[in-house]
């Protein structure tokens, strides 16, 4: 299968899986968004080289989130993309609080695709919060999000400029929109 077929799949196949979905933040956008800039930004830091990235970061959400299995994502991408995908897939039968800590504490044994991928998913991640936060989130549970992601990227930074500087941006905007949410709203 060539590339611009593996990736454009991808896409169709993400869009299927997730239709319906939304984000949690406030504008309550389609989840299709937030797959489509993990893609893009991973298109971009690797120059469309990479397709078997791409399509995982089409894809990257599909096992959380979905009904769909890793044999299923096999089968129709083969066993590299499914690979990645498993790799930055939480274990969703854990606490929240435990699957973050996880992140934290796993990230620097996952490969470097999965580790370019956590940055770009956390990277999309940060602009949806800074440019619509969920509803009834206050300051400390944004920054809460915001120091936690830097956690996790923090321990893979240093392979890819263009994703480390767009993740630096992400997070100094979502640090500086959170404080005007809350100057704005006077809490």
């Amino acid at each position: 299968m060539s590339a611009t077929v593996l990736v454009t799949i991808a896409a169709d196949f993400a869009a299927r899986a997730h239709v319906g979905a939304r984000r949690k933040g406030a504008a309550g956008e389609p989840y299709i968004n937030h797959l489509a800039e993990v893609a893009a930004l991973l298109a971009v830091a690797t120059q469309g080289e990479d397709a078997v990235l791409i399509a995982a970061g089409w894809l990257h959400d599909t096992l959380e989130d979905t009904a769909t299995t890793c044999e299923q994502l096999e089968d129709h991408f083969g066993p590299e993309v499914a690979s990645v995908v498993a790799e930055v897939t939480d274990d969703k039968s854990l606490p929240d609080a435990e699957r973050k800590r996880r992140q934290v504490e796993t990230v620097t044994g996952l490969s470097a695709r999965a580790q370019l991928l956590k940055i770009a998913d956390k990277t999309s991640n940060l602009r949806a919060l800074a440019a619509s936060p969920p509803v009834g989130w206050d300051r400390d549970r944004l920054i809460a999000y915001i120091d936690w992601a830097e956690a996790v990227v923090g321990q893979c930074r240093g392979q890819n400029g263009f994703l480390d500087a767009v993740f630096i941006n992400a997070r100094d905007t979502a640090r500086r929109e959170s404080d005007a949410k809350i100057a704005k709203d006077g809490a």
